[in-house]
């Protein structure tokens, strides 16, 4: 998976920015227009007065993409004396996008060089932890076993059991029927741990679709998550087209809480995304009271979108943690 998705010369994310929104692969909550990154903004902001207004301050963004919802925030926030944007983006196409759309942001392929500056940091990321790399396991009624992927003798990709899983992969998860078949993602501590390193105090805030762990190893989720995205079409098979196709897995939001905790942090909020951005929009809902110009009405139809539990606000889930 980590090949198909990014390596840098074939991975799907290597290719030049155009995965998410209505022409591309799968839609996001920033391809409903800038008031995502309007209110994300004025979360970041609130948070930054509650810190007590730092003089020196950063936000960090994880698979930022295009770089939309990054100008989004810059331009909600205006002129910030003190702040450093930085995005975190491995991939040399995105990353030359990124800082061609936004000179004035800092675009490393890694956290690691943030750490020697550590500063007092709003790190965040939208459907970033559904695209880290995961293990698919299947229980043989006992115990669960890691299937990985092999070549067959006509040289196709096909799944082979690879043995059984690490007692510390899968601690946790309840027991299964034989053939019961979910995913694991073991690199979550590794991947907060640098970012978590670069902050001098803050908030972390992932954005993303997912379970707690009772209902994501449910009895009757017998096929897991797994899925691919292509020109908004969702399949089941990974193997038919690596690095042209998406390739994703909900969040264990379970998992991810203990792992913002063994990184340093302490869990704030876990809740639908709908009930998060209504909170933060109140201020601003208020302030539109009687105004009726299609400005208006456009970024009220963008809300309805971000925030209606049949559109986007119960199938996504905010996850906040303080450091």
């Amino acid at each position: 998976m980590a090949a198909a998705l990014y390596d840098p010369a074939d991975g799907y994310y290597a290719r030049p920015a155009g995965q998410v929104g209505r022409g591309g692969d799968f839609f996001t909550s920033v391809s409903s227009g800038p008031l995502f990154g309007r209110l994300l903004a004025r979360h970041i902001a609130g948070w930054h007065r509650q810190a007590g207004s730092p003089d020196r301050w950063r936000i960090v963004e994880c698979g930022a993409n295009d770089g939309s919802l990054a100008a989004d925030i810059l331009a909600a926030l205006g002129a910030s004396p003190g702040l450093e944007y930085a995005i975190v983006e491995p991939l040399p196409l995105l990353a030359a996008a990124q800082r061609e759309r936004l000179p004035a942001a800092r675009v490393l392929a890694s956290p690691e060089a943030l750490a020697t500056d550590p500063l007092p940091s709003f790190v965040f990321g939208n459907e970033v932890v559904d695209a880290l790399p995961f293990h698919v396991i299947e229980s043989d009624g006992h115990r669960w076993r890691i299937h990985g992927v092999t070549l067959s003798p006509d040289g196709r990709f096909v799944w082979a059991d690879l043995g059984e899983a690490a007692p510390e992969l899968v601690a946790g998860i309840p027991t299964r029927p034989a053939g019961y078949r979910s995913e694991v993602r073991g690199g979550v501590p590794a991947f907060l741990a640098p970012l978590a390193a670069a902050m001098k105090g803050g908030r972390m805030l992932w954005l993303d679709y997912g379970f707690e762990r009772d209902d994501y190893y449910h009895p009757s989720r017998t096929t897991g998550t797994l899925r691919t995205f292509s020109r908004h079409r969702a399949a089941e098979d990974p193997l038919e087209s690596p690095g042209e196709i998406d390739i994703t897995a909900h969040v264990d939001f379970t998992a991810l809480s203990a792992a913002l905790v063994q990184v340093g942090g302490t869990v704030l909020r876990f809740e639908p995304q709908g009930r998060f951005l209504t909170e933060v929009a109140r201020p601003w809902l208020l302030e539109l009271e009687g105004r009726t110009d299609e400005a208006t009405r456009k970024d009220l139809r963008a809300f309805q979108t971000l925030t209606h539990p049949g559109h986007l606000g119960s199938k996504f889930h905010v996850i906040e943690a303080a450091f």
